[in-house]
């Protein structure tokens, strides 16, 4: 019997059925997905196998351009809008390739968990279709303008599904370029939905409660343990993925979350203080400068890192350090350089926690002479978000120094968390 990848077939092995879909294999065994959302890879020797259906022809695949969702309207609940951006929450198996794949739609979301409807009525569309590992900037700002559209459009509360990988990357972007008087919030899964272990349905259900809560902040609501008990909800500016694969890979650091969603009861609680919605109005606040950088310093490393991008035309440079905020000396001139020629050049630290600060060692005291700007205790990546976002709104030196060390968007705690 001729079977390919995506039929759905039985096979008997030595006393014991396997239902599955096929999937791809680079042996000799069969690779079987089960309904339980388990594999199972199978000899093909004195196996019986039964072909139950067909896998799907190319028109049956879901199209790369999806349509906008149609609301659902009840009439009395809060609007809330969710936009897809793809990623993992977005995501199922292929069975052409055996890998997860950006496919479903804001609409997909919706089906998959009924719960949905009892919070809010949703509407949604597409801004892209991705896996988050190929976000650029020019997505942020795309991202931006349509949530300021939906906001415009009536929308008490935003949902942004997104990749986890650099999720930290484009909620630190909106939560810089946009003001917002009512709920942001990014949700992903670190597993797909045909998974038994999925996160999806718990994260997007407790991002649903905080988009028609009274938190308008840009945030992150993601597991907050690896039980299905708390979703943490995170403030962009503050937030790190910290493990490749666990379900609680989010952390708040040099913070404590905003709070968390007791997901049997659905009720929120607060740590923090936070804005209100209605607070402020509306406010798109620029884009961003592409060409920043973001380096890290390693014991021997070359300061010509830092010439070659000077020499490329880059408009600001974020370097993670050691400890307090550290390279060697050799890197000094070069930071002087930079500074020079009106680049900005903003020091972090590798350790994450804690807070930068360049005044107790020599060295620090010299890359301070050199011009360095110190990023107090922002993560790297929210400094390099911050330094594009800057170097796109002001061309002078000193207004991105003085600016860089304000706190815009959370991303400055007033003090360290020891």
């Amino acid at each position: 019997m001729k079977i390919q990848h995506g039929d759905l077939i039985r096979v008997e092995k030595d006393g014991v059925e396997y239902e599955g879909i096929v999937m791809p294999s680079t042996t000799h065994h069969i690779v079987l997905k089960m309904s339980n959302g388990y594999n199972a890879g199978i000899s093909m020797e004195n196996a019986k196998i039964t072909l139950l259906e067909k896998a799907a022809t190319d028109q049956d695949i879901i199209p790369a351009v999806i349509p906008q969702v149609k609301a659902i309207n009840k009439g009395k609940l809060p609007r809330v809008s969710i936009l897809s951006t793809g990623g993992t929450i977005a995501s199922k198996i292929d069975y052409r390739t055996g890998a997860v794949t950006a496919s479903f739609s804001a609409d997909d979301i919706l089906k998959a968990i009924p719960e949905l409807r009892e919070i809010a009525d949703f509407s949604g569309r597409a801004i892209y279709n991705i896996l988050s590992e190929n976000m650029r900037t020019e997505y942020w700002e795309k991202l931006a303008i349509a949530v300021a559209e939906e906001i415009r459009n009536g929308a008490d509360g935003i949902i942004i599904a997104h990749g986890t990988d650099t999720m930290m990357y484009t909620a630190a972007a909106l939560a810089f370029m946009i003001r917002t008087p009512v709920p942001i919030v990014f949700v992903g899964s670190q597993r797909s939905a045909d998974r038994p272990s999925s996160d999806n349905a718990m994260n997007v259900i407790c991002a649903a409660k905080v988009a028609v809560s009274d938190i308008a902040e840009v945030c992150v609501v993601m597991h907050g343990s690896e039980s299905d008990d708390i979703c943490d909800i995170h403030r962009a500016t503050k937030v790190r993925k910290m493990h490749t694969s666990r379900r609680d890979a989010f952390r708040s650091i040099n913070s404590e979350p905003i709070g968390f969603i007791d997901y049997l009861t659905g009720e929120i609680h607060t740590h923090l203080a936070y804005n209100r919605r209605g607070s402020c109005k509306l406010e798109l606040q620029g884009g961003f400068e592409a060409k920043c950088a973001l380096l890290k310093f390693t014991p021997g490393a070359s300061p010509d890192i830092i010439s070659y991008y000077i020499d490329a035309g880059y408009k600001g440079i974020v370097i993670e350090g050691t400890g307090l905020g550290h390279v060697s000396s050799e890197w000094i001139p070069f930071i002087e350089r930079a500074t020079a020629m009106n680049i900005p050049v903003v020091i972090t630290s590798q350790c994450l926690y804690g807070r930068v600060c360049d005044r107790v060692y020599d060295t620090g005291r010299d890359m301070l002479k050199a011009g360095v700007i110190e990023a107090e205790d922002m993560l790297p990546e929210v400094a390099l978000v911050k330094l594009m976002w800057l170097c796109k709104q002001y061309n002078d030196l000193d207004t991105i120094k003085k600016m860089m060390v304000q706190n815009i968007a959370f991303e400055i705690s007033e003090r360290s968390i020891e």
